[in-house]
C-alpha cells in the first residue's frame, strides 16, 4: 500500500451521555472523502481508541468504511496489550474494508517492553496479520522509547510497510530514512498518476456504473435498458521501501525534505486543506510558499493539537463544520476561554 500525503486522524464523536455518535462519523468521513487528503485514520490517538471498548471499536471502523470515499486510503488503529487482542481488531478492519493497520506497542507492563519483547510483539502480529502493519511511535502516551535500530529491524519484514513517528524531530526522520533505507522493496499498485490504489477500489461494485439484468429479472419479455459495466480502473505498478509517516504538522515541510512521504495529523482533523496545502506546495517544488503555509499554521496546530489536546481538536472541528463533540470522560471539556481561543485561531484557518 502506498501512504504518501496527508492522513487526517479522525475524531470519535460522542453524544452528551458519551455514546458513540455514530452519524456524525458518517457526516465527518464523508467530508473528508471531498478533500484532497489521501485517506484517513481511525481509532488513533486523536480517535480516543483507548476510551473505546472493543465492540465500540469495531463498529466505528464497520461506520466510517461504509461512509468513506473508495479511492481514500483507510488505517485503523488496532494496537491492544496483547498478540491476540491486536489480531482480532486487525481481522475486522481488514473484513470492512481497510487498507493497514496501525499498532502502537502496549503500554500496561511498560518495565518489560524491552526491546526483545517488542520485536517479538510486532513480528508476531505482522506475522498474522492480513492487513499491512504501520508501527506506531508516540512517546507522549506510550513510555517505550522506540529505538531506531529497533525499527529498522522490523521493516525488514514483509508485511511490516511504515511507521508513524510523533516525536516532531526532524532529527529523528532522517535517521528513520536512512536506517531503513536497506529495507526490501515492495511493489505496490498505483493510478496511472501514482496514487494509491485501495481495495475498496478494486471492489467490482465501485468499478461498475450500472447493474447486470439476469433472464429471470426479465418478466413478461420486456427487455430493460442498462448501462454496461465499467471497464476495470487502469492501474499501474510501482516500487517503494519502508515509508515514513511525521506526526508533526509543525515540522512537516522539514519531515518531507528530510524524506517521509506524508504525515497522519490530529490538526488535519479539524483543518485538512490547511494541511494538505503544505504538502502541495511541497509536492510542487515551491518551497517558500510550502514554508509560508506551514508558518501560518504553527502556533494554531501547536496550541490546538499539542497543548490542548483532544478536546481542543474536536472543538476545533465543531468550529470547523465537522462534528467533534466532548471528548469522553476523564477528558475534560474546553473552558470558555478555552474555546474563544481555538475560534480565533481558526478564523483564519482554511478547513
Amino acid at each position: 500500500m502506498l501512504l504518501e500525503g496527508i492522513f487526517a486522524a479522525a475524531p470519535t464523536p460522542f453524544y452528551s451521555d458519551e455514546k458513540v455518535y455514530y452519524r456524525k462519523i458518517e457526516h465527518n468521513m464523508a467530508r473528508y472523502s471531498r478533500t484532497l487528503l489521501s485517506g484517513m485514520v481511525l481509532l488513533g490517538s486523536t480517535g480516543e481508541a483507548v476510551e473505546l471498548n472493543d465492540a465500540e471499536s469495531r463498529e466505528v471502523l464497520r461506520v466510517a468504511a461504509e461512509a468513506t470515499a473508495p479511492e481514500k486510503v483507510l488505517i485503523a488503529g488496532v494496537g491492544r496489550e496483547s498478540v491476540r487482542a491486536t489480531l482480532e481488531m486487525a481481522d475486522a478492519a481488514a473484513e470492512f474494508g481497510y487498507d493497514a493497520v496501525l499498532v502502537r506497542t502496549p503500554t500496561y507492563y511498560a518495565p518489560l517492553m524491552t526491546n526483545a519483547a517488542v520485536l517479538h510483539y510486532y513480528r508476531s502480529v505482522a506475522d498474522r496479520s492480513s492487513l499491512p502493519v504501520i508501527l506506531y511511535h508516540i512517546p507522549k502516551f506510550v513510555p517505550y522509547a522506540f529505538p531506531v535500530e529497533v525499527i529498522a529491524e522490523l521493516a525488514h519484514h514483509p508485511n511490516i510497510i511504515a511507521t508513524k513517528d510523533s516525536t516532531g524531530s526532524v532529527d529523528r526522520i532522517k535517521a528513520l530514512v536512512e536506517a531503513t533505507k536497506t529495507a526490501p522493496k515492495r511493489t505496490v499498485t498505483v493510478t496511472p498518476v501514482f496514487e494509491a490504489v485501495t481495495g475498496r477500489m478494486l471492489k467490482p461494485s465501485f468499478q461498475a456504473t450500472g447493474s447486470f439484468v439476469s433472464a429471470a429479472e426479465l418478466g413478461g419479455g420486456m427487455a430493460l435498458a442498462v448501462a454496461p459495466p465499467a471497464p476495470p480502473i487502469k492501474t499501474r505498478t510501482r516500487e517503494v521501501g519502508f515509508q515514513v509517516l511525521t506526526g508533526s504538522p509543525g515540522t512537516l515541510l522539514e519531515s518531507l525534505e528530510a524524506g517521509a512521504g506524508g504525515a497522519v495529523l490530529g490538526f488535519a482533523a479539524c483543518a485538512p486543506q490547511a494541511c494538505q496545502e503544505i504538502y502541495l506546495a511541497w509536492k510542487d517544488h515551491d518551497r517558500p510558499l510550502a514554508a509560508e503555509k506551514q508558518l501560518h499554521l504553527a502556533a494554531a496546530s501547536q496550541r490546538i493539537a499539542g497543548a490542548l489536546g483532544i478536546p481542543g481538536i474536536k472543538y476545533g472541528c465543531d468550529f470547523n463544520g465537522y462534528y467533534g463533540g466532548r471528548a469522553r470522560s476523564p477528558l475534560l471539556p474546553l473552558t470558555a476561554d478555552q474555546k474563544a481561543e481555538v475560534e480565533h485561531f481558526l478564523t483564519h484557518i482554511r478547513n
